[in-house]
Parts: C-alpha cells; structure tokens; sequence
C-alpha cells in the first residue's frame, strides 16, 4: 500500500524543502502539499492521508490547532510539528498532542527520525 504524506506550510519553499528531505527518505511515499491549514483539512477530507508534516506558524491557523484538530479525527496518524520557535512551551504542546517536533530547516537528519517512526507505525497498523 501506498503511504501519503501531507506538507502544510504558507512557504511554496519550505514545502520544497521538507518535500527533498522526505524524498530521500521515503523515495516510494507519495507527498500532497497544501498552502494553509483549510487547504489541508480539505485534503485529509477528500482522500487518504497517512503522515502529516505541519508547519507551526501559518496564517490561518497554526500547526498545533491543526495537529490538535487532525489527531482527534486519526488518533494514530503519525504528526510532525516543524518551526524555527524552539522554545520548551512549544516543544511541551507539541508533544501533548502525541506529535513530533521538528526544528527548521527540515534536513534529512533532522526529519529521519521522524519518518523512521512514523513508518514503524504504519508497518505495524497494517498500513
């Protein structure tokens, strides 16, 4: 089975970034990108969304209102939360959320973990 992976970041070049750094990773993952936090939940509701890489600050809605609101609808979706804010209160809402934090910039090291996890959990789910 296919795994999909959701990029949500107001930046078309952090989208970019993350979407190399996944490809390396996970070269056989398909990646979906969406421009904002509406887009996204449009996304997740009109397919199959599997991981979810989420940028902390966006316009619209932020990256934990977006974590917050796609984990009670996956409870097991495997999220990461992605910023350059790394400040411990961030970090601690981040993982209240069972998400991941991922400072920027999105490299292969710092995302591999991550993604390593993520497909663990999707191996042992059965996806």
């Amino acid at each position: 089975m296919t795994v999909t992976v959701l990029v949500v970041d107001d930046s078309k070049l952090a989208r970019i970034v993350a979407g190399k750094a996944l490809a390396a990773l996970q070269p056989d993952w398909t990646r979906v990108e969406a421009g904002s936090a509406q887009d996204a939940l449009a996304l997740v509701g009109s397919q199959q969304i599997d991981v979810a890489i989420l940028d902390f600050n966006m316009p619209d809605k932020d990256g934990l209102e977006l974590a917050a609101e796609l984990r009670s609808a996956h409870p097991h979706m495997p999220i990461a939360v992605i910023t350059a804010n790394v400040q411990d209160e961030i970090i601690a809402r981040v993982r209240a959320l069972n998400a991941t934090f991922v400072a920027k910039p999105v490299t292969q090291d710092a995302l591999g973990p991550f993604i390593s996890g993520a497909a663990l959990r999707l191996k042992k789910a059965g996806t």
